[in-house]
């Protein structure tokens, strides 16, 4: 087993009118040609937006966008006539195919709102825009699939990558979930604390990349969330997003 530990305080950060942005791999002006993703994983932004921010109308192309909210509202509005505001728990699913836009915006006039959002590409390019939402119940100490490729696995949601599972845990203190055995995993702390297995103490925004066996994850502090990324194969060479 490989494991590679970024942390919080590491990552890009991009600030502009209202939000910061906290980038996992190279993104928009930041770019590391050795940090432009792991396994199919693209994109892996924490973004925080300020009462009356957001990001206006923009498209995408050939990407599959999953979005999961931490605190607060988040208003989506896209080109395929979807609408509507995310709360915690819920998971969205977008799929660009073959050309989409939409904009993302706080939806307080009163409150931040922070979410998560990830891109992956699909396993069909061209394909019809589509978009799904749903609520995610996290029982204390599970790990949940929130959404998949694989038509014989259930989740909340279908992801256009066969090749891929996102799951998230809530753990107290000493819950211990084991993790998929997969080629590729990216572990990410939302909130709390918890200890991986091989690799220590991880605090919140830190980040964990492995290949190989699946090791164990146990919380250390109360209210932790975690996502998870299970990936069975690297993808190929892409531009990062700019």
């Amino acid at each position: 087993m490989s494991v590679e530990v970024r942390r919080a305080g590491d990552r890009f950060v991009s600030r502009s009118g209202g939000i910061v942005s906290r980038h996992s791999f190279s993104f928009g002006e930041h770019y590391d040609p050795g940090n432009i993703g792991h396994g199919l994983l693209l994109v892996h932004n924490d973004d925080l937006l300020e009462p009356g921010a957001g990001y206006d109308t923009h498209r995408h192309v050939d990407v599959e966008i999953l979005t999961w909210v931490v605190a607060g509202r988040l208003a989506h509005e896209d080109s395929t006539g979807h609408a509507g505001v995310l709360t915690p728990g819920t998971i969205q699913r977008t799929s660009a195919g073959r050309g989409i836009t939409h904009s993302e915006r706080n939806a307080s006039d009163a409150e931040p709102v922070r979410f998560v959002q990830m891109h992956l590409p699909p396993d069909e390019p061209g394909a019809d825009p589509s978009y799904e939402q749903q609520p995610v119940d996290l029982p204390a100490g599970r790990l949940v699939a929130v959404a998949t490729g694989g038509s014989d696995r259930p989740a909340a949601v279908r992801v256009g990558n066969g090749s891929t599972a996102l799951h998230a845990a809530r753990l107290g203190p000493s819950d211990v979930v084991t993790l998929p055995d997969a080629a590729y995993l990216h572990v990410y702390v939302v909130t709390g604390a918890a200890d991986l297995e091989a690799a220590g103490p991880l605090a919140e925004g830190d980040a964990a990349r492995l290949t190989g066996e699946a090791p164990r994850f146990t919380g250390s502090a109360p209210g932790t969330e975690v996502l998870v990324w299970e990936m069975s194969r690297p993808t190929g060479p892409v531009p990062f997003e700019s």
